[in-house]
């Protein structure tokens, strides 16, 4: 989940993101070819388009000049297009699992490399922020072009994730929000920088467990983020609701347009905030972070 600064981390700005509790499995072993399943698989026509997965795969197989002789299984606990970072959850246990099957001792610095070459085929230009926290895990500061800082978080935070229903393409998202800084480009660069001194300040609320703080900094990031047009009706309502219910902030989490809001509350009243969005339709779930990176293993 990104926390605070998605978008303008695109453009060089600092982003706060934290890697969540659900997971993607991917299982990789000996075939005749190349064999991918996923639950998109299924519904794919004949002669249809490679998967993004697939096409990393054989790219993966063909800078090591020989061919794919493996079945790939993957299954996952995110749901697509929900802002959570789940085609970059796919790509890095992919790469990760494939890199075990055939012994190329890929270290994680490799395994990020390899996967944001199936994220730029999902997202056309995306900031590398999902990837580096599904592999590395933790809570971190990324920013594009530098090593991630992962933090030492002193005492585990639960956030609300809620689904806003709506799916979203992340690629039309950044492509839309990116258009403003060729309309604006000098406030542009002046919101990036204020993105970064968010993410600062949300930061340092985040270690100190001064949620109270945090929320305010957040549901600001969200107004930002709503008037560059990531946000909708229906995302802002959200929002609004997580606010009457109790949440001391929330925030659209992710591309935007869609997907999920990510909300912060009083301790011990989350689930009963997640209730009442129940009943106004709306799943959650809670979730403790910081959670774990990729893991790799092998079994007979």
């Amino acid at each position: 989940m990104i926390v605070t600064g998605e978008h303008f981390v695109v453009h060089g700005a600092v982003a706060l993101a934290a890697a969540i509790g659900l997971k993607t499995r991917v299982e990789a072993s000996r075939s005749s070819g190349l064999v991918v399943e996923t639950p998109l698989s299924r519904y794919r026509r004949a002669g249809s388009d490679l998967l993004p997965v697939e096409r990393l795969i054989r790219e993966m197989y063909r800078q090591r000049s020989t061919e794919p002789m493996a079945r790939i299984v993957i299954s996952s606990e995110l749901p697509t297009g929900a802002g959570l970072g789940s085609s970059a959850s796919s790509m890095v246990a992919t790469v990760a699992a494939v890199s075990r099957l055939e012994g190329w001792n890929m270290d994680t610095t490799s395994i990020v490399e390899t996967a944001m070459l199936g994220e730029r085929l999902v997202h056309g230009n995306p900031s590398g922020i999902d990837v580096a926290v599904s592999a590395i895990g933790g809570v971190m500061q990324f920013k594009v072009g530098e090593e991630p800082r992962r933090l030492d978080v002193p005492a585990p935070v639960r956030l609300l994730v809620v689904y806003s229903g709506d799916r979203r393409s992340s690629k039309r998202l950044i492509t839309k929000v990116s258009s403003m800084k060729k309309d604006s480009p000098h406030l542009f660069s002046k919101l990036c920088d204020s993105a970064s001194l968010v993410t600062a300040l949300a930061t340092e609320r985040f270690l100190d467990g001064r949620l109270e703080e945090l929320g305010a900094l957040m549901t600001y990031n969200h107004a930002v983020l709503a008037m560059v047009g990531a946000s909708n009706e229906r995302l802002d309502r959200l929002v609004d609701l997580c606010l009457e219910y109790g949440c001391y902030g929330a925030k659209l989490t992710g591309a935007g347009g869609g997907g999920s809001v990510l909300g912060v509350a009083p301790r011990a009243s989350e689930t009963g905030i997640a209730d009442r969005l129940a009943s106004r339709g709306f799943r959650s779930f809670i979730s403790e972070v910081p959670s774990g990176g990729v893991r790799v293993w092998t079994s007979e």
